[in-house]
């Protein structure tokens, strides 16, 4: 059974290996056996590879924070799926062949629905929806901003937003990107600059916009914090430039800016698992429906793990980069 594993800390295709392991066990009570289908790579996993993200799991690790698949085996008491069903896996080792685990591991998803529109439904459309829920009780009409809004889970975050009356200003780092974010429902879309509160308050006036989203950190979240209105809240989930994040003591104190972190890892291991399964069930259904996808550039095998992830680590790209067991779909 392969699999990708981490040898070591640093450049990621050099750093990993694809492993032939022994083939797995028949799943024990309450497990399952999963054939995994399609997961992308993500950057939370170039962060964990080059040993630069929140934590460092024991080497060598597995990887792949998303996958889905079909059920090839169910153990005794198992009753949220048969085999056949297509499923999720909240797992960590996903870049495989096969994953096994407990049931509460795996989240039942359509088995009709695009292989690798589903591969990628863990990490940025959940993300992008939770940003959007958890910090500000936003209404319709309201403004959101944010940067990287041409990431994955910027352009999730713009189909979500759109759905539910909302506007989005997109700062993105180039021009040229407009119609491809604007296809997808962005109302504004801006490249970022010093002066990109007087720029976004000459298009959108006085309206409300309470919330930014920054995946920068860095002079990128003081760019969007100053667009802000008065009591508005900067949440960070990324550190595209490397740098802290950055407000000002006016912004805080006069204006009553703040700013909060958000980690989804820590934020799903708190959720009951019956608001897992909806929050994942309302976002398959945006999938299925065609109202929400993200593009996909390129697919690879589990042998080419190298070539995936220098491409991965390519700027300018225009999709996602995922991993399958041989490179092919379906």
């Amino acid at each position: 059974m392969k699999f990708v594993q981490l040898n070591s800390f640093g450049t990621p295709s050099a750093s990993c290996s694809v492993v032939d392991g022994p083939a797995l066990a028949e799943p024990g009570p309450g497990e399952m056996t999963v054939n995994i289908e399609a997961g992308p790579i993500n950057p939370a996993e170039l962060l964990l590879i080059q040993g630069k993200y929140a934590s460092k799991p024991p080497l060598p690790a597995p990887l792949g924070i998303e996958g889905v698949g079909t059920v090839a085996a169910i153990g005794d008491g198992v009753t949220s799926v048969a085999v056949g069903d297509r499923v999720m896996s909240l797992g960590r080792a996903n870049w495989a062949e096969q994953v096994q685990g407990p049931e509460a591991a795996f989240v039942k998803v359509p088995g009709d629905v695009d292989v690798l529109q589903l591969g990628m439904l863990k990490v940025n459309p959940a993300t992008a929806a939770l940003m959007l829920d958890r910090y500000v009780d936003l209404q319709p009409g309201d403004w959101v901003i944010q940067n990287a809004g041409n990431s994955a889970v910027g352009q999730y975050l713009v189909q979500i937003a759109r759905a539910r009356g909302l506007h989005t200003v997109n700062i993105v780092r180039r021009a040229g990107l407009e119609d491809e974010l604007r296809a997808l429902g962005a109302d504004l879309v801006m490249v970022d600059g010093a002066d990109l509160a007087e720029r976004v308050r000459a298009e959108i006036g006085t309206a409300n916009l309470p919330l930014a989203i920054d995946a920068v950190a860095g002079r990128g979240c003081l760019h969007v914090a100053d667009c802000l209105s008065d009591e508005g809240t900067v949440v960070n989930y990324g550190l595209l430039s490397g740098e802290p994040c950055q407000i000002t003591a006016d912004m805080a104190v006069f204006r009553g800016i703040s700013l909060t972190g958000f980690w989804l890892a820590k934020l799903l291991g708190g959720m009951p698992r019956q608001e897992v399964e909806t929050l994942y069930a309302g976002l398959a259904s945006r999938i299925a429906d065609g109202s929400m996808h993200a593009a996909v550039e390129a697919c690879y095998g589990l042998d080419d793990i190298g070539a995936a992830l220098d491409h991965a680590m390519q700027d300018g790209r225009h999709g996602k980069i995922l991993v399958t067991p041989d490179g092919m779909v379906g």
